[in-house]
């Protein structure tokens, strides 16, 4: 398996560190509903997960929920998000964390249907192990407090800084990420910030340094250490996160253990929705619910998600969704076939010969795609030609346990659930069926097209081929 590494710029083999492979990835932020922006890199690394226990690997995960400290900007002088939905909603920031986790959970794991990570935690359930870590950057040297503002570590002290973002540090802009006035290096960030003298919030700790609550980035580290260790073998994020979140995350953790944070830093690029980038103002921020709305399903907007690389950019419309649906309902019907294969003469283990049929190849093919960085584009395309195979095959020229192989990998990899989605049709179905052939077989057409019609109220398609009868589902 080849993954691409942000650290090293290029398709590294993959190799885990231990018997275990250890994934963190970053969550979201629970202060208000998620987009389907928010969901994309989530159905990358689901299928990640997938692939690397279709491969054997045992694997731990560890994803956070930042529900205090994400600051509304990159230089540490925006507000908590948390604090800034709570005051939107009327409501306190304890309360918006806890209805937008429910959202959230419920949309990832009952709805998308994505692996639940072995660890799930909350940042605020983290607070003391936060302030200890800081403590030990403290005691390290790599921390400085600037009153009134909060505890923030010199970047300074590293001379790799900035290495997994390849930072020109030099180069920066004047006054990036430096508007909070004390600042040593235009680099330094947060590691706790101080509660305003003036305002109580919703969420504050005492600490050594005062009354506050955790920079961003620390929990991140933090949770990481305290679930999965101090080495992990995948950090997942989005490409928004090489730049200062990940980067930082790196500088404090490996300022404490002296070790090497994660092998391997994979990161997907974003979603636009018609060609431009989602925000309120224009109006195109959609949500899953938006998507359920309209008579899709979450399986055709995660087929949409995975039509492109993850690394490549993608562009949401409708139109594009629709194509997803059709993509999919297409493969439900191929899958339908295996409900009727085995009503042939021809046993599977008769099918042997170059005359049948088989999909083994296919399966191994996907897999290879899907080894190769992720490439679901190629693992989707290598499905299309398989199911094409089927087009001018007669059913007892099919392979059923091969197909059916084939099919259960796709939803091993791909958590499309086409198997489950395509169920045998009714006794009382296939009773019509079976009369209507007789019909057909005595020409009698006008039963034959009324047969038809009581099959089309029950979702039912009927096609009539040189080799047989088979049904499909309805769209």
């Amino acid at each position: 398996m080849k993954l691409y590494n942000t650290l090293t710029r290029k398709k590294d083999t993959f190799k885990p560190l231990g018997d275990t492979v250890k994934i963190y990835t970053c969550g979201l932020t629970v202060y208000s509903q998620p987009h389907i922006g928010n969901w994309t890199g989530y159905i990358y690394w689901d299928i990640l997960i997938r692939l690397l226990r279709y491969e054997g690997y045992a694997v731990e995960r560890t994803q956070n929920i930042t529900d205090v400290g994400h600051l509304t900007s990159d230089d540490d002088a925006g507000e908590d998000k948390m604090e800034k939905g709570a005051r939107a909603e009327g409501k306190t920031a304890w309360d918006v964390a806890k209805k937008y986790s429910e959202i959230a959970s419920h949309e990832a794991y009952d709805v998308l249907r994505l692996i639940h990570p072995e660890h799930l935690a909350p940042a605020t359930q983290y607070i003391e192990q936060q302030i200890a870590f800081a403590r030990e950057l403290e005691r390290k040297g790599f921390t400085y407090i600037i009153e009134g503002d909060g505890v923030y570590f010199d970047t300074s002290k590293l001379d790799d800084y900035g290495k997994l973002a390849r930072l020109d540090i030099e180069g920066l802009e004047a006054g990036a990420r430096v508007s909070v006035e004390g600042k040593r290096n235009i680099t330094d960030f947060a590691i706790w910030k101080f509660s305003p003298a003036d305002t109580k919030r919703d969420m504050e700790w005492d600490s050594p340094w005062g009354k506050g609550f955790p920079g961003w980035h620390l929990e991140c580290s933090v949770i990481a250490r305290e679930t999965l260790g101090d080495q992990i073998d995948i950090h997942t994020g989005g490409v928004d996160h090489i730049p200062v979140h990940h980067t930082n995350e790196i500088a404090q953790t490996e300022s404490v253990t002296g070790k090497q944070f994660a092998a391997f830093w994979l990161h997907n690029n974003h979603i636009k929705v018609d060609g431009r980038k989602m925000s309120k103002s224009l109006g195109n921020i959609y949500t899953l619910s938006d998507i359920l709305s309209r008579g899709f399903s979450a399986m055709d907007f995660k087929l949409a998600v995975i039509e492109r690389h993850y690394r490549t950019e993608g562009n949401f419309t409708w139109d594009t969704l629709a194509a997803a649906h059709n993509r999919l309902h297409n493969w439900r019907n191929y899958a339908a076939m295996r409900h009727q294969i085995h009503d042939t003469l021809h046993q599977d283990e008769d099918k042997t010969s170059e005359n049948y049929v088989q999909f083994y190849a296919g399966k191994q093919a996907l897999v290879e795609a899907l080894e190769d960085d992720l490439d679901t584009p190629r693992a989707l395309a290598i499905i299309d030609q398989e199911f094409s195979k089927l087009d001018n095959t007669p059913i007892d020229r099919i392979h059923r346990a091969s197909f059916v192989a084939l099919l259960e990998t796709i939803d091993e990899l791909l958590g499309l659930y086409v198997l489950e989605s395509t169920p045998d049709i009714s006794d009382d179905a296939k009773q019509l069926l079976i009369e209507r052939r007789r019909l057909r077989d005595s020409k009698d057409w006008g039963g034959s097209d009324r047969l038809r019609d009581e099959l089309a109220a029950l979702r039912i398609t009927v096609k009539d081929t040189p080799s047989g009868t088979v049904w499909q589902y309805s769209d």
